[in-house]
């Protein structure tokens, strides 16, 4: 129970795949701009990367090592073709928000890497859990950032108009920079905050291609 429950949690702070691992960054300063959207973009990427992490365990040992990649592309990239058609059916102006980045849910590096690290490595049930942590954190980070930009740059909250700010709002932060200087804030908070920091905790041990770079054992 001890071991699952940590599986489950660890993506959303201690592994958080945007504040911590720094994976994803497009999807999340591009689509951060309205809470409603971090959100929309959030259960999207966690519905593909828990159907892929479960696909690639449960054929963990039918796949191929030569060819897994491929394998891998096929099926993220068959997922997300289900969650446009989905959302272009029941969420259209969602479907509309999210745009271009919808389809690059298939290239985000935070669903190749679980697959590679640890879906392909690990059993279907604690597949799904650390796919759901890991979804999580990825909304969660894209909900906080979403929030502080949408309330200060917008004065509104998932559409919601906030007295004082509706009228006081700074543009700045519904664009790139206003993206850039939260997303920044908000991962020096974490390192000052966490008992352990980022860099100390990640090295080079756990990439699979650190044997190919040769700086297997080296901190990040």
């Amino acid at each position: 129970m001890g071991k699952n429950l940590s599986i489950l949690t660890r993506g959303i702070i201690k592994e958080n795949p945007v504040l911590i691992l720094l994976l994803g960054l497009c999807p999340a300063l591009a689509v951060s701009t309205q809470a409603e959207n971090a959100i929309g973009m959030g259960v999207a990427t966690t519905f593909v990367l828990t159907c892929s992490n479960v696909a690639i365990s449960a054929l963990r040992k039918i796949i191929p090592d030569k060819v897994r990649i491929p394998c891998y592309i096929i099926l993220v990239a068959g997922f997300v073709t289900l969650v446009q058609l989905i959302a272009e059916a029941f969420a259209y102006s969602l479907y509309q928000s999210l745009g271009i980045f919808l389809p690059l849910i298939a290239v985000n590096c935070t669903i190749f890497g679980r697959a590679e690290i640890f879906a392909s490595k690990n059993k279907v049930f604690s597949s799904f859990l650390d796919a759901i942590g890991m979804g999580a954190g990825f909304t969660l980070a894209l909900l906080a950032i979403a929030s502080v930009r949408e309330i200060f740059g917008s004065g509104t909250w998932f559409g919601m108009e906030i007295p004082v700010l509706i009228d006081n709002n700074i543009p700045i932060f519904t664009l790139a920079p206003g993206g850039f200087v939260v997303f920044g804030l908000l991962v020096a908070a974490i390192n000052k905050f966490s008992k352990t920091k980022a860099r100390k905790e990640f090295g080079c041990d756990g990439c699979p291609q650190s044997a190919i770079c040769g700086k297997g054992g080296a901190e990040s």
